[in-house]
């Protein structure tokens, strides 16, 4: 069977409706919901300087794509990029990014670990009990909202997928967190704060695998690999759990996500008096006198690095 609208023989097949679609019907399809998704949720505005988190992975390429294309015809917004280099060996690899941007007169900050923190994370892992991946949000995080500030940007765009929403709805789900799925949604917060830039989400409603097949026909220069440190994350475990229900019961991924954004409204009304607090050390804005930043960056100051690391 072709594809829906032209008979012509079809790329990818759209799980939560079947519906087929060729490599130029899929290519309109993809833009036309992620424009549709930036116009619907006002995610962006005249005057906006828009920073856009780019790792060089196949969502922020594509969110970097999409940006840059409207930018270059709404010329009252203006993109920057951001760049965090964790220092994950064999993983982080950024020339393809530095390449793009020059190409494209992309204006490309770049920040590390290294440089910010005094060592990469394949260090800290070696000196703390959280996670690899819980040390790295927080720090990503961290770094992410303060430099922003100081490149003045008043907005992050985020290569969140609709999979990786998904999978933040279930994981506060289960731990109990009601009050962060509040920050969540195609754009961050309960209520605005000037010391947090809010987070836009243009392929909120587009699925890992529709953002991988979209990459892979624009023929962008990246690597489709997995961070070493994800296995056996709390993540990697929610992750499955949603994939084997997608498998069994098609739609899953939007079912969850749909019923999420129908209930937000109520769930930032019960949370909007939430006090935001700013970490005594830093200034960041936090939910107790310290942030999880400053916290994670006195526990590894406070150890002794491991000889083997």
């Amino acid at each position: 069977m072709g594809c829906k609208n032209c008979k012509i023989k079809p790329v990818i097949e759209l799980t939560n409706n079947n519906i087929k679609l060729c490599k130029n019907c899929f290519l309109k399809y993809f833009e036309r919901k992620a424009f549709k998704t930036i116009s619907k949720y006002n995610l962006i505005e005249d005057n906006d300087i828009i920073g856009i988190a780019a790792s060089g992975g196949k969502d922020s390429f594509a969110v970097l794509y999409l940006l840059n294309k409207l930018a270059n015809k709404k010329k009252d917004i203006k993109i920057k990029v951001i760049a965090i280099d964790e220092g994950i060996k064999d993983y982080r690899n950024l020339d393809h990014l530095k390449n793009y941007c020059r190409e494209n007169n992309l204006e490309l900050h770049i920040y590390s670990f290294e440089d910010e923190f005094g060592m990469t994370l394949d260090k800290i892992k070696n000196k703390i009990s959280l996670k690899p991946c819980s040390a790295c949000g927080v720090l990503r995080r961290f770094l992410l909202n303060s430099k922003s500030k100081e490149l003045n940007l008043n907005k992050i765009a985020t290569g969140h997928n609709l999979d990786d929403e998904a999978q933040n709805v279930l994981m506060n789900l289960f731990r109990g967190n009601l009050e962060r799925s509040a920050r969540l949604g195609p754009i961050t917060g309960i209520k605005r704060d000037k010391g947090f830039i809010p987070r836009i989400k243009p392929l909120y409603f587009l699925t890992e695998k529709e953002v991988a097949a979209y990459v892979f026909i624009k023929k962008f220069p990246v690597d489709f690999c997995e961070c070493p440190n994800s296995s056996g994350s709390y993540r990697s475990e929610v992750r499955k759990i949603i994939n084997d229900f997608e498998e069994k019961q098609k739609g899953t991924k939007h079912s969850i996500i749909n019923s999420f954004v129908e209930e937000l409204p109520m769930l930032k009304e019960k949370f909007k008096d939430s006090e935001i607090k700013s970490c005594e050390k830093c200034g960041e804005p936090c939910s107790s006198n310290i942030c999880k930043a400053c916290e994670l960056i006195e526990d590894i100051k406070s150890k002794p690095l491991n000889k083997m690391s």
